[in-house]
C-alpha cells in the first residue's frame, strides 16, 4: 500500500519517477481501510526537499499512510513560498485537537543556539507535550532528536570542535530490539551537525536506551524504554547529493571541510555512492511496523498516555 499525499504536492512527481508507490488523497478516499495517520513536523528550511526525502522512506511499506505536513506557526520560513505552505501545511494550532499514530520531527539548522534562544522553542515545547498524549510513537531526527532528549530527559548537547560531516559506520548495540530487526551488525549513515549528545548521558538517564553508535560519530540511535520516542542523530533520509550541496554551499562561504567517506577517493568531482539507503528504508519500515502499526489502537481516541511497547 502507498503513502497518501495531495495530488499537487511537488514530491509526488519525483517519487513516482523513482517508482515509489504513492496514492493521491482522492483515490485513497475510495478504499475501505483505516490508514495510519502520520504527521511530519518539518523544521528544515528547504521544506520541499525534506518532504520528498521523508515521503520516499515512509512510502516503502505495505501500510497505507495518510500524511499531514506541519510547520511552526510562530516562525516564518525564508526558503519556502507562502503559497506552498498555505497549500500543503498546517500549524500546531490547526491539529492540536487531533490524534496521530506517528509523528516525525525533523532537524533544523539552529543547533548552535541554546534551545531556549530558538524563536519557536515555546511552540515546539507545546508540540512535544501534546505528542505525549496525542501521538502513539514519535521519531525525532538530528536537531529534533537533540531537542526532544533535552526537553523530555534533560540530556544536554555539546559543541564539537569541527562539524561532524560525512558518512560513518555504526554498530548495533542490541540486535534483539525491534527497531534493529534485519540490520547488519554495522551500517552506514550520514551526519551533518556541529553538536552532539553523549552516550554516557543517555545510558545514565532513566527511561532511555542506547541502540546504535559510531566510534567516530558517537550516538546514532536511542529510544525511550517503552519505545514511544525514538531519537536519530544523523540524516538517514539524505539524498545522494545532499552532502555535496552542503559542501559546495559551505565552500562558497569560505569553509573548506570535505565530508568524510563520501566522495570516492575524496574527490569532489566524482559522484558519491549511495551506501546508506537500505538502512534508511529499514529504519523507517521497522518504526512504522513495530512501533506504530502493530501497537497503535484502531481508534485513535484510545491512544493511552503511556503505552507499553514490550517485545513480543
Amino acid at each position: 500500500m502507498p503513502v497518501v499525499i495531495p495530488h499537487a504536492l511537488p514530491a509526488r512527481k519525483t517519487l513516482q519517477s523513482e517508482n515509489v508507490f504513492v496514492m493521491t488523497d482522492t483515490r485513497a478516499g475510495h478504499q475501505d481501510i483505516r490508514p495510519l495517520r502520520i504527521a511530519i513536523l518539518n523544521l528544515m528550511p528547504t521544506k520541499i526537499n525534506t518532504e520528498t526525502q521523508l515521503l520516499r522512506l515512509l512510502g516503502n511499506t505495505p501500510l497505507q499512510i495518510e500524511i499531514s505536513l506541519l510547520n511552526m506557526g510562530t516562525h516564518t520560513p525564508r526558503n519556502t513560498s507562502a503559497e506552498h505552505l498555505e497549500s500543503f501545511y498546517a500549524t500546531f494550532d490547526d491539529v492540536g485537537g487531533q490524534k496521530f499514530d506517528g509523528l516525525v520531527v525533523t532537524g533544523a539548522p539552529v543547533e548552535r543556539l541554546p534551545f531556549e534562544d530558538v524563536d519557536y522553542w515555546p511552540e515546539l515545547r507545546e508540540v512535544m507535550d501534546w505528542s505525549t498524549h496525542n501521538v502513539f510513537s514519535t521519531l525525532h531526527v538530528c536537531w529534533g532528536a537533540q531537542a526532544a532528549l533535552y526537553y523530555h530527559y534533560g540530556v544536554k548537547k555539546y559543541p564539537l570542535d569541527e562539524k561532524m560531516f560525512g558518512v560513518f559506520a555504526h554498530r548495533v548495540i542490541d540486535p534483539q530490539v525491534q527497531i534493529m530487526r534485519g540490520f547488519d551488525e554495522t551500517f552506514l549513515a550520514p551526519h551533518s551537525r556541529h553538536t552532539e549528545v553523549r552516550a554516557e548521558d543517555i545510558t545514565s538517564t532513566a527511561g532511555l536506551v542506547l541502540l546504535a553508535e559510531s566510534d567516530v560519530a558517537g550516538v546514532y540511535l536511542a529510544a525511550s524504554d517503552d519505545g514511544r520516542r525514538l531519537f536519530v542523530t544523523g540524516h538517514p533520509e539524505d539524498d545522494r547529493d545532499t552532502l555535496r550541496a552542503e559542501f559546495e554551499r559551505d565552500l562558497a562561504l569560505g569553509v573548506d571541510q570535505l565530508p568524510r567517506n563520501y566522495f570516492p577517493q575524496d574527490d569532489p568531482t566524482r559522484t558519491p555512492v549511495m551506501t546508506w539507503r537500505s538502512h534508511a528504508h529499514l529504519l523507517y519500515a521497522n518504526w512504522l511496523n513495530y512501533y506504530v502499526y502493530q501497537r497503535t489502537p484502531f481508534s485513535l481516541q484510545a491512544i493511552p498516555v503511556e503505552p507499553s511497547l514490550e517485545e513480543d
